[in-house]
């Protein structure tokens, strides 16, 4: 895949000059945050290089806390550090993209199925609440929300049956599939709208407590999505 050329940044601003072990895990975290979020965004697109000097930069702060942030979105997959290459934003290839969906399959299926019938008011108000605003999304097309939106729905199933593991593999998964979604979105504008519709059903199933029908809904559901990533024409 072709890359692009090196990233332009802004003006560099005044670097922070705490030095308490405090001001510096701060630091870090800030940085990881805000690198982290322009990646997702496809603010910094797959194949971008990105150079610690100017990122440090635009963040006004030191590279110290830059290249603990970039070691940890290698960890995660969200760029290649190499001393040939550098630093370049990575995209998922078709084999890692199926590997997730059939991670998700496995994992979503078992907690729909966990929580359904178990659902407090506000455990339900939330998911209306959800659906309401992708609902809301569907007038201003904008794909980068539906997708947010779609990994919060998803989400938030983990976080009613309240296991953290859970919670923090299915985060994961999600912020990988982000860019991917979104790109789906865009390419397919209609997908957005079927999607809340089998949202909907989803929620109904879970509220209602039809395990069995839960499970076979969302299994159907990530079927639909994967198909669309990796064998459009079909």
């Amino acid at each position: 895949m072709a890359t692009s050329p090196a990233l332009k940044l802004k003006p560099a601003i005044k670097p922070a000059t705490n030095g308490s072990p405090v001001a510096a895990g701060l630091l870090k975290e800030r940085a990881y945050t805000e690198l982290r979020a322009k990646i997702l965004r496809n603010d910094f697109s797959p194949g971008t290089f990105l150079a610690e000097r100017q990122l440090a930069a635009q963040l006004g702060m030191s590279k110290t806390p830059v290249k603990a942030a970039l070691e940890r979105l290698a960890q995660e997959g969200l760029i290649n550090v190499s001393p040939q290459q550098g630093i370049v934003v990575r995209d998922l290839t078709f084999e890692e993209i199926a590997d997730l969906y059939q991670i998700r399959h496995a994992l979503e299926g078992f907690v729909l199925r966990s929580v359904a019938g178990g659902l407090t008011q506000a455990q339900v108000r939330q998911l209306e609440d959800n659906l309401e605003h992708q609902a809301a999304n569907e007038t201003e097309s904008d794909c980068l929300k539906a997708a947010e939106l779609d990994a919060r729905f998803h989400l938030l199933f983990s976080e009613f049956l309240a296991n953290q593991e859970i919670v923090r593999v299915m985060g994961q998964l999600i912020d990988k599939m982000h860019r991917v979604i979104t790109r789906v979105f865009r390419a397919h504008p209609s997908r957005a709208q079927s999607s809340l519709a089998e949202h909907r059903e989803l929620a109904r199933a879970v509220i209602e407590g039809d395990k069995d029908k839960a499970g076979t809904l969302i299994e159907k559901h990530l079927e639909r999505g994967r198909r669309l990533i990796l064998d459009p024409r079909r």
